[in-house]
């Protein structure tokens, strides 16, 4: 199965560019998130160089961050570089817990391998399945209590597009002349599209947080 970030752009801005103003953009070296401005109409979910899991992270801190958290850079946050001691390293896992499960529930329906991503090479040693084990286990909570909306939304897209992706023939039918084989690749992918942005914004218009329990989820979470 391939994972082109071309996809994965044009299914998050269908989805969330109409509703919530927000685009995502490939930059370079460093991620970002810059609410619009005068020059910019649209929100923007910056990720570092065109990576497929680099724009699944930042989308995960995006469907975390409340509506006021939404108007800052960087949602007002102030990021802890490579290089932390140890009560530092505690509190970047602590924050990091929530978005890297979310990240790990997009992968998943995506159908990508993910990996929790400690980004601390020039600091303390981390205890990386230790932290694994606390991501997996707020997946597991998401699960049970319930998937932000916006995360939902993606998810349900995901989940479509990905089903779908590779399956770029039609059934054999004589009428109107088409056969096994006859669709392009390039029309499976459009209508591929099509089915999961029309599958995320229905999420959206139905205002359903979770799956199976039902409660707002469009804040500050953890």
């Amino acid at each position: 199965m391939t994972h082109d970030i071309e996809d994965l752009i044009a299914l998050f801005d269908g989805v969330f560019a109409p509703s919530y103003r927000t685009r995502l953009v490939i930059g370079g070296d460093e991620p970002i998130y810059l609410p619009a401005d005068a020059e910019h109409a649209f929100h923007r979910i910056v990720f570092a160089h065109g990576f497929f899991a680099s724009a699944l992270h930042e989308i995960s801190h995006w469907c975390i961050a409340g509506e006021s958290r939404r108007q800052q850079e960087d949602y007002g946050y102030w990021y802890e570089p490579d290089g932390r001691d140890a009560g530092r390293q505690a509190d970047f896992e602590r924050v990091e817990i929530a978005p890297q499960a979310l990240e790990s529930l997009f992968s998943e329906a995506c159908g990508k391998p993910f990996q929790v991503s400690v980004d601390n090479l020039d600091g303390v040693e981390v205890d990386r399945r230790a932290f694994s084990v606390k991501v997996a286990a707020r997946a597991r909570r998401y699960r049970s209590e319930g998937i932000p909306l916006r995360a939902r939304a993606l998810i349900d897209a995901l989940e479509v597009f990905y089903a779908t992706e590779g399956d770029s023939t039609e059934c054999d039918s004589t009428e109107g002349g088409v056969t096994k084989g006859d669709a392009t690749e390039g029309d499976s992918t459009g209508q591929g599209l099509e089915k999961a942005v029309a599958a995320g914004r229905r999420r959206l218009e139905a205002g359903s947080a979770t799956r199976p329990a039902a409660r707002a989820a469009d804040v500050d979470t953890a």
